[in-house]
């Protein structure tokens, strides 16, 4: 993680990371090679870089976030190690983004700073010792800065957009934006672009969008530059693709999974005593047991008496796939919601950077998780550093692009004030085929135009108690979606309180194999009891039956809340207010997948689909709880004990122990 050349471009700087050593600063021949570590011990370590001789590297150690382990995250702080004598010195505790200009006794860091009712990022500089420290730009709004090596040019992001500026050390505290009047800045990115880098002769800024690598020459973007044309030419649209090819996760053989009651979603069909068989990852024949040939060679799984249902697909579901850049090669939230039967989910908020890196490697096969799709970061109308500004279509365009650009299927349109806007972030999607997924902040009229303008769907529950026939008329007709997510549900006791009450949850056998203590035992032990008449969530489950009857569509979405098993208690909830039970499964399964545009490949078990399906020890049909009942969950065609989460099929394999099952004293 985190690379960096030194200034003559012989080495790299980097950290590693794994789950079972946790991490260290390395170099290594820029010719390739084995890195020697450079770090004194374990820990979590962040953003190295050289100093412009070489002699030394500074690099950041931080705490582990809530997927990691939390062993040897004491002594967070800045850090310089001298190359030569292996002497590690502390520079400071606060600050991130370390980097050198022009001097190597000089170091530059990026410090969040409080005034009044505003955060903002501040540029400071410090010597190596920590002393006389400068704080030098200051914005409001700028997420990065990254000085040019000869110290002469500053590069920032700011609303997502690339700018450079001449760095002026005045000894005073200059603010800095798109508008600065007091020294001269030019924009140099059309759409987005991050993890800025300057050319080692300062001349050329080089950032990326998704797959590609730009770059703006400085004569390109200032006018008062030698070798400056009379008219500048606009920011590049594209860049140097630097993306590249790996095979799509499979696994080898057929299986044939035998005897077992298979609710299809096919309509309303259930195959009694039926066959599915899979081929790598896909099914190649389903139905009653007389009339399916088993290949010659499949592995036969006997499931009579079991019940077969399609994966639940979870579209929304937040949840952390890395924190501070790492992507753990266990992330025990994935696993939870494998195990609990979630074999895809769509997010409508997180790190984009973050999830579409797990999104690849989960269907690289380089983790285990549920099929990942997102909108990454949401198009926040609201005031704050990640701001999605659309004061046209031609703005509302731009963050589509770059959304799409990094992953994205669908974008979140959040807190968008002005209905014209929200209207525009609609048209730039239909443009580019991608889906909008609102929210409106607990406001029903909001929720109202969303349904008339077109929205994919409107998240969360809409805020009243009761909707009646204008709204189900005008809902059900729209083919708008309903995502309720009624363990938050809006307006009263949030649901997954009532499941708090009602369950033991800090007694589940399969929760505590899966999810750390420290995150099942504060909601569930201490929990808070109200009259049944006092939860609100049940009436949200009653209008979802309401418009699925009048023709409506209703997808499950657990909101994120503890990991896997939320899916059930939204499901649960939806034979609370109704539903019946093969209705509550299709919201969970077919009317999700068709919602977020994946009901071609998941969602239902037919020929020709992906191989996603939860083997169970009772039927759901009878009752709706035994839908957690989990014997075997089969995400792409590959088969894990869904109580162990160790693969079993053509391709057996043990889980390894997640960080809490693990002495880490060791690595002393």
């Amino acid at each position: 993680y985190y690379p960096s050349f030194s200034r003559d471009g012989k080495q790299i700087v980097y950290s590693t990371f794994s789950d079972s050593g946790l991490g260290s600063v390395r170099v290594v021949s820029a010719n390739g090679g084995e890195g020697r570590v450079i770090s004194h011990k374990p820990g979590h370590y962040v953003q190295p870089v050289f100093s412009p001789d070489g002699k030394q590297v500074a690099y950041r150690r931080i705490g582990a976030g809530y997927l990691r382990s939390p062993t040897w995250s004491q002594d967070k702080g800045v850090y310089v190690v001298n190359l030569q004598t292996k002497n590690t010195h502390l520079v400071c505790k606060d600050g991130s983004s370390p980097q050198f200009g022009a001097r190597s006794d000089r170091l530059f860091l990026t410090r969040i700073k409080r005034e009044k009712e505003t955060a903002k990022r501040k540029l400071i500089s410090l010597d190596l010792d920590g002393s006389d420290e400068h704080t030098h730009y200051s914005s409001e709004n700028a997420t990065e800065f990254r000085l040019s090596p000869d110290g002469h040019w500053l590069a920032f992001t700011e609303r997502f957009n690339a700018y450079i500026t001449p760095f002026v050390p005045t000894g005073r505290e200059v603010d800095i934006s798109p508008k600065s009047k007091a020294i001269p800045t030019a924009k140099v990115s059309r759409d987005a672009g991050q993890f800025l880098h300057w050319s080692g002769d300062s001349q050329k800024l080089h950032w990326t969008l998704g797959q590609q690598l730009f770059t703006r020459q400085l004569y390109e973007a200032f006018s008062f530059i030698d070798g400056a044309a009379d008219e500048l030419p606009d920011p590049p649209e594209t860049g140097i693709n630097i993306s590249f090819s790996f095979k799509h996760d499979a696994p080898k053989g057929k299986i044939a999974f035998v005897g077992g009651r298979i609710i299809t979603m096919n309509a309303d069909e259930v195959i009694e005593n039926g066959v599915i068989v899979v081929d790598k990852n896909r099914i190649t024949a389903i139905g009653p047991r007389n009339k399916v040939t088993i290949p010659n060679g499949a592995l036969i799984i006997d499931i009579t008496g079991k019940t077969v249902m399609p994966g639940i697909v979870d579209v929304h579901a937040h949840g952390a796939q890395g924190t501070s850049g790492f992507i753990p090669q266990q992330n025990w939230m994935s696993y939870s919601s494998l195990a609990f039967g979630t074999t895809t989910i769509h997010d409508p908020s997180n790190d984009t950077n973050t999830i579409f890196a797990a999104a690849e490697l989960a269907k690289a096969g380089l983790i285990r998780g549920p099929r990942i799709f997102s909108t990454g970061t949401i198009l926040y109308g609201a005031k704050s550093s990640f701001k999605a500004v659309v004061n046209g279509l031609k703005d509302a365009q731009s963050h589509l692009r770059r959304m799409k650009a990094a992953g994205a299927i669908s974008v979140k349109s959040y807190n968008q004030p002005r209905r014209d806007q929200r209207q525009q972030v609609i048209t730039a999607a239909r443009e580019i085929d991608m889906m909008v997924v609102p929210e409106g902040g607990s406001l029903f009229q909001h929720n109202m135009t969303m349904i008339v303008d077109g929205h994919t769907g409107v998240e969360h529950a809409i805020p009243v108690e009761r909707a009646y026939n204008d709204v189900t008329q005008l809902w059900s007709g729209s083919q708008t979606g309903y995502t309720p997510t009624i363990v938050v549900g809006y307006g009263g006791i949030w649901g997954e309180n009532y499941w708090y009450q009602h369950t033991k949850v800090w007694a589940n056998e399969r929760l505590q194999t899966f999810v750390p203590r420290l995150v099942i035992d504060p909601p569930s032990r201490r929990r808070f009891s109200a009259p049944i008449e006092e939860y609100n969530h049940i009436h949200i489950a009653e209008y979802c039956k309401t418009l699925v009857d009048a023709g409506g569509h209703v997808q499950l979405g657990a909101h994120g809340q503890m990991a896997g098993l939320a899916a059930h208690w939204e499901l649960w909830s939806f034979v609370q207010g109704g539903m019946t039970e093969l209705q509550a499964i299709r919201a969970a399964t077919l009317d999700g997948a068709r919602y977020v545009g994946l009901d071609g490949d998941v969602g239902s078990l037919v020929v020709g689909k992906l191989a996603d399906f939860l083997v169970l020890d009772s039927n759901p049909l009878d009752d709706i709880r035994q839908s957690e009942n989990i014997l075997w969950t089969v995400i792409n065609g590959r088969v894990f004990d869904a109580k162990t989460m160790n693969e079993a099929g053509n391709e057996p394999h043990k889980r390894k122990p997640f960080f809490w099952e693990t002495n880490y004293s060791k690595l002393r």
